[in-house]
């Protein structure tokens, strides 16, 4: 639940992790933009210029959704795959659909923290009895935002069929 003192800052929307806390999820070829993040060590280069980008692409063609979702394939030391979920195509960007089954679980904090939400979210597969094919993250909000809101929520998503 989102607190009713938080005032949203007009750029990230206020979290409500109840929304994807321990859920199933299942997509059927959803639809996302999908683009590269430059990293040095996982710590992302140019994050900010690649989200605005596509951020007005999808506003100018207006393909945005009520909970603009994006999701990062953490797939490098190097560089990272983001996808932000869209309500259609959009013909100048790349574009790509997502199918399968997925474990969420919300975690709260730094994003040093990233290596052990990604075991603890390994471990809380397993204990589904399930096996994690792939595993994407979901930053919630901006850095500056999440200072502003107080609290830095990351969903993980694990793939499992």
């Amino acid at each position: 639940m989102i607190d009713p003192n938080i005032k949203p800052t007009g750029c990230c929307e206020p979290f409500d992790p109840d929304l994807w806390q321990e859920k199933e999820i299942v997509w059927k070829e959803k639809l996302f933009v999908k683009d590269h993040v430059k990293s040095f060590l996982h710590i992302p280069l140019n994050m900010g210029a690649v989200i605005t980008k596509n951020m007005n692409a999808i506003a100018k063609a207006g393909a945005g959704l009520p909970r603009q979702l994006m999701l990062t394939d953490e797939n490098s030391l190097w560089g990272s795959d983001i996808y932000i979920d869209t309500a259609r195509e959009i013909p100048e960007m790349e574009m790509t659909k997502i199918s399968g089954t997925f474990l969420t679980k919300v975690f709260e904090g730094s994003y040093g923290n990233a290596g052990k939400w990604a075991k603890e979210m390994e471990g809380f597969v397993k204990g589904k009895d399930k096996e994690m094919k792939k595993l994407y993250f979901s930053y919630t909000t901006c850095p500056k935002c999440a200072k502003a809101y107080g609290k830095n929520y990351v969903i993980l998503f694990a793939q499992v069929a």
